[in-house]
């Protein structure tokens, strides 16, 4: 009945989290309080399929850049603005080509007022004739004003000429498209022109839905009016009559200021002016009626399909940067076409544009034509309707999921969260388990996320993964809360054999109670007491029955303060033998720089070693009187009645728990334990002041500490030859006389190994001279004295054959 009872209230707790959860998701997803994580996940699925869509070929891009300014200023002498008889020659060599349309994503709402230096000084010329013809000199008062006048009008009609050079070009290609700019904050007309021949969109079956497509949202199609705030700013008239095609330049970003989404046609004075990039299409003959078709919330026209949403939106697949097309330099095109025109081969040939839709824009420094996107924050403004009019070519349109289906995933997501965590009794056992079901959740989300958007559907990621994660977090919570009574059994049960961190990890996930365990790489730690045995022996020869007190007291300190440096370095006790501490450094939890805290917890071991060693010798009383009778009889030395020798290694070892059903043990095995084992006794060999480390163990700590070479040396039971390092001090603790004598030490240890015996000897003698008590130094003076007097043989190779565990 209890197992009945605690089911029934499991099944109840999953309904009250699925239900509560999913419905306030679903009401924060739906009244957009997550669209601005929403669209960071939307831009790198955008990033991420990008390169691997294929963009039309039917599109090329021509772009005024800085190549074309420098080009323009060095070749032909021309400032900015450059004459409108440039863009003239531009549109005439793509007439060669018989390209399929040309469009300008400029506005060229005012006047041209370039003038060649010919008509400057043609100007110039008139002037001065007038004032000669007139016969009064230039300073007269009564004069001047007329000469000005006169001035300006020739300015203006030369100036038109360039734009009737520009016009004229265009009327003769027919398939030119010129942009105009609609805002509900700039512009100087309210009204589409009356004798405007340019065709615009001609929408059929869209009822209401037409007021999407104003920038008001209020404007109707049929005898509406789009006043309500929107105006339009035109070309001029002569180059706005001489377009094939009107197309809109306007663009909405969303709420981020990120352009994702563009309009077919812009709905202004009840006009459907196509978009830049369908107004190509309608340049190059395509037909001008377009009808709704509400049941797939999409655009007909002719085969094309173009998905809206609810503000008459489409959303755009952006194909990568824009160099994904063929880009060329309008000076390029300018230049080919002098060339062509001179008889000369061209870079760009005329076929080079044949049956393409050309676009052109400006991407120069200072001319801010550049708006954020999903691809970059400084994309090209023409990039925009380029990928518009690809859009509508390839027809693989982005179509954001009805919100049935959004509501659909999020309570998916929610029931896969509880599912995991409430019936999973491997999730919900240990933190291992919880972070898998945690990934598979979020692994599932987004996999179903970059699948909708490969098949062209953005399907909400931010609202099913927010709803994952708070009902994942949900069932931990009530899980943990019902399940704590147990754990808690766990934890009283282990916690006088292991330590805090493996207990965790065991409450966290019971089933690790088994025999077996995992290589890992980590670092090892043997210490030991010099003389231990001794201090042992004399304690009970001396004081008796009290001696075991006096002997367990000692220990009993000595241990409690080494091993909470080890602790509170993250190490884990393996065990204690006598005197001697075994810990492990990387497990249960793994430490990247498990190496610098076992190096870090062995320093502290020896200061705070020194400081036992201050108080026993200046601290009366029972507890410490029998040690002051160790150092009187000799047993131990006054400088250091407590001297701790230890070995670290670093390498591949085997963790985990081993013994039997009965009793385990969390404790490490291996070749690299071994080695360890080996080097803590291998300190009395070269008189260290009590820490050595292996070559592998310095090649993980970096420069953090001071250490000092010494021999390389075959360990029994370890053939194969290892550098031996004694670690002397953490540097940013060590003194500068400290870090010193480190550095007079490489350099006598290299002359050492150079086989520089006497010039080593001298160094040697000299460390020994400023650390007197330096017994390595003085071990390797000793050497190199020998080996002065009596050489090794040719064959030495500096290795010590160490015997002696």
């Amino acid at each position: 009945m209890k197992q009945i009872g605690k089911k029934y209230h499991k099944n109840l707790a999953a309904l009250v989290i699925v239900l509560a959860v999913a419905g306030a998701v679903t009401v924060s997803h739906l009244a957009g309080a997550l669209d601005a994580i929403e669209f960071r996940f939307y831009d790198a699925r955008v990033k991420l399929f990008a390169s691997s869509s294929r963009p039309s070929d039917d599109i090329i891009v021509v772009l005024l850049d800085q190549d074309s300014i420098e080009w323009a200023q060095q070749a032909r002498g021309w400032g900015w603005p450059w004459p409108r008889k440039a863009y003239a020659d531009f549109i005439d060599y793509m007439n060669l080509s018989d390209a399929k349309s040309v469009t300008f994503d400029v506005i060229f709402s005012e006047p041209s007022v370039y003038l060649s230096y010919r008509q400057q000084e043609s100007i110039g010329i008139a002037a001065e004739n007038l004032r000669a013809a007139i016969g009064v000199p230039t300073a007269a008062g009564q004069v001047a004003p007329l000469v000005a006048d006169t001035i300006g009008i020739l300015n203006t009609l030369l100036a038109g000429e360039d734009d009737s050079a520009f016009a004229d070009s265009a009327e003769r290609f027919g398939r030119v498209v010129q942009g105009v700019f609609f805002s509900r904050r700039t512009g100087d007309t309210f009204a589409w022109p009356d004798d405007l021949a340019a065709p615009v969109f001609a929408p059929d079956n869209f009822g209401d839905e037409i007021s999407r497509f104003a920038l008001d949202g209020s404007a109707t199609y049929i005898g509406g009016s789009a006043s309500g705030g929107t105006a339009a700013q035109f070309p001029i008239p002569a180059i706005k009559h001489a377009a094939a095609v009107l197309g809109s330049l306007t663009g909405q970003p969303d709420s981020d200021h990120i352009i994702r989404r563009a309009r077919l046609f812009t709905l202004f004075d009840g006009v459907a002016v196509p978009a830049l990039g369908p107004a190509a299409l309608l340049a190059s003959g395509a037909s001008a009626d377009i009808t709704y078709d509400a049941r797939r919330r999409a655009i007909r026209w002719g085969d094309f399909s173009i998905p809206i949403d609810d503000e008459g939106k489409t959303l755009l697949r952006f194909r990568g940067p824009l160099s994904r097309y063929p880009v060329y330099s309008l000076s390029m095109v300018l230049q080919s076409a002098e060339d062509y025109a001179a008889g000369l081969p061209p870079q760009l040939p005329p076929e080079s544009f044949a049956a393409a839709h050309v676009l052109f824009g400006f991407f120069a420094p200072g001319l801010f034509d550049i708006f954020p996107t999903p691809i970059s924050a400084v994309y090209p403004g023409v990039g925009v309707h380029v990928t518009m009019l690809d859009n509508i070519l390839t027809g693989d349109f982005i179509t954001k999921a009805p919100d049935w289906l959004a509501v659909v995933f999020i309570l998916a997501a929610v029931v896969l969260a509880a599912v995991l965590v409430l019936y999973s009794g491997r999730v919900a056992a240990s933190v291992a388990g919880l972070l898998a079901g945690l990934l598979v959740l979020v692994a599932a989300v987004t996999a179903a996320g970059l699948a909708a958007f490969t098949g062209g559907w953005w399907i909400p990621m931010a609202a099913p993964l927010a709803a994952a994660l708070l009902a994942f977090l949900s069932a931990v919570l009530y899980s943990y809360a019902t399940e704590g009574k147990d754990k808690r059994f766990i934890k009283h049960a282990f916690s006088r054999i292991l330590s805090p961190k493996v207990i965790d990890q065991i409450v966290a996930d019971p089933s690790q109670l088994k025999l077996g365990g995992e290589r890992r790489k980590m670092t090892a730690m043997f210490t030991d007491i010099q003389r231990f045995s001794s201090i042992a022996s004399e304690l009970q020869d001396q004081y008796g029955a009290d001696g075991p007190k006096a002997l367990v007291n000692l220990l009993n300190l000595y241990l409690t303060e080494m091993s909470n440096i080890v602790l509170g370095n993250g190490g884990t006790i393996d065990k204690y033998e006598g005197d001697a501490i075994i810990a492990f450094f990387g497990a249960p939890m793994w430490m990247e720089n498990h190496a610098a805290l076992a190096c870090r917890s062995a320093i502290h071991m020896k200061k705070r070693e020194a400081e036992l060693a201050a108080a026993i010798m200046n601290t009366e009383g029972e507890f410490f009187r029998p040690l002051h009778k160790l150092i009187e009889s000799g047993v131990v030395r006054k400088d250091r009645p407590l001297y701790t020798r230890l070995g670290i290694n670093s390498g591949d070892m085997v963790v985990g728990f081993m013994g039997t059903p009965a009793k385990m043990d969390y404790t490490i095995m291996g070749n690299a334990v071994n080695l360890c084992a080996r080097l803590e006794g291998v300190n009395k060999q070269y008189g260290t002041r009590g820490i050595l480390i292996s070559e592998y163990t310095r090649a993980e700590i970096g420069d953090e500490f001071v250490v000092r070479p010494l021999s390389r040396l075959t360990v029994v039971g370890i053939p194969a030859p290892l550098r031996l390092y004694e670690l002397v001090d953490i540097r940013s603790e060590a003194a500068a006389h400290t870090l010193e004598l480190a550095a007079a030490w490489e350099a006598a240890f290299g002359e050492y190994e150079r086989r520089n015996f006497d010039k080593a000897h001298k160094a040697f003698a000299e460390i020994c001279r400023q650390d007197s008590a330096d017994t390595t130094a003085e071990f390797y003076q000793q050497r190199c004295l020998k080996f002065a007097t009596t050489p090794p043989p040719e064959t030495w190779d500096g290795v010590d054959n160490l015997t002696e565990k």
